[in-house]
């Protein structure tokens, strides 16, 4: 696997990157291999060229031991918004069980996006987190329907085993839930896709599902995005050209017809999809650690 060079590995989080109340980001790979047609990851702002080449960091768990160790403040760790830290070569190279090891040493915490299994490889040391810090894990999910998301996201397992992973992982005490993001206009904001997405996460006893009503098509993103989804559906790019033009951010035109809806279901299943509700509810007091008073 290809290095690259780096001086840093973990960034503190300003205030409007805190994804989920995250103290510190970083991403220990950079490109991925799952050739998602929406991926936000390809934009110009990112720097990643090649991105379906996998690439990590040059002496990443060093670099990384060293920033931990320089810390006061022992925050959540947010890793996987860029590029999924358990891609295929994850299995062999283990760069995030290494990091998630270093983690738990420096009694950090972490918050974690994924659409792989292979998460579930490392619960040993997420329960250990757990003991002195906070987790949560987000499984990212556009669809219910396994067949939409094979031609949406071709190298990813299917949702049904995703929603699968989810309850592994509640089943072993790991704060988790999904992230429904994002939704495709025309093609994944129907009523029926929310519902029932809303519906396996109760049923996989999610403890929160958070989404946002559209996607964003940047430079090279939407070039890309545009090309894959009129091989899918003829037509459909000049669909979004009309309808959106120029713009960025590409809400579905029943926008508020479906965030409504997606409330109610969350509400009917008792499940969290307010981000500042969810990091309450995750952010807990953290067990096993002193709490000093200053007189």
């Amino acid at each position: 696997m290809e290095c690259i060079k780096t001086r840093t590995i973990m960034t503190k989080s300003n205030r409007g990157q805190r994804w989920f109340g995250s103290d510190y980001h970083m991403n220990l790979y950079r490109g991925c291999s799952y050739g998602c047609i929406y991926c936000d990851s390809r934009a110009d702002a990112y720097h990643i060229n090649n991105f379906d080449v996998i690439k990590t960091k040059e002496n990443a768990l060093q670099i990384l031991e060293e920033e931990l160790a320089s810390k006061q403040q022992k925050g959540v760790v947010s890793f996987g918004t860029l590029s999924d830290p358990y891609n295929e070569l994850e299995k062999d190279y283990k760069i995030t069980r290494g990091a998630l090891e270093l983690i738990k040493k420096y009694e950090f915490g972490v918050s974690i996006d994924t659409k792989s299994d292979l998460i579930l490889r490392d619960i040993d040391l997420l329960q250990d987190i757990q003991k002195n810090n906070n987790v949560i894990i987000k499984i990212s999910v556009t669809t219910y329907d396994d067949a939409l998301a094979k031609v949406l996201e071709p190298n990813v397992i299917s949702s049904s085993k995703r929603f699968a992973v989810l309850k592994k992982l509640r089943e072993n005490n790991i704060y988790a839930g999904i992230l429904m993001t994002p939704v495709l206009p025309f093609v994944t904001d129907s009523e029926k896709n929310i519902k029932e997405c809303v519906k396996m996460a109760a049923k996989n006893n999610a403890k929160f599902i958070y989404t946002k009503m559209g996607l964003n098509l940047r430079k090279k993103v939407k070039e890309y995005y545009y090309k894959h989804i009129d091989e899918l559906y003829p037509g459909l790019a000049k669909d979004y050209q009309v309808v959106y033009g120029n713009n960025v951010t590409c809400n579905s035109l029943q926008y508020n017809h479906i965030l409504e809806t997606f409330i109610l279901e969350c509400n009917k299943y008792h499940l969290l999809c307010d981000m500042e509700e969810i990091v309450k509810d995750y952010k807990k007091t953290i067990p096993n650690r002193e709490q000093i008073s200053l007189f």
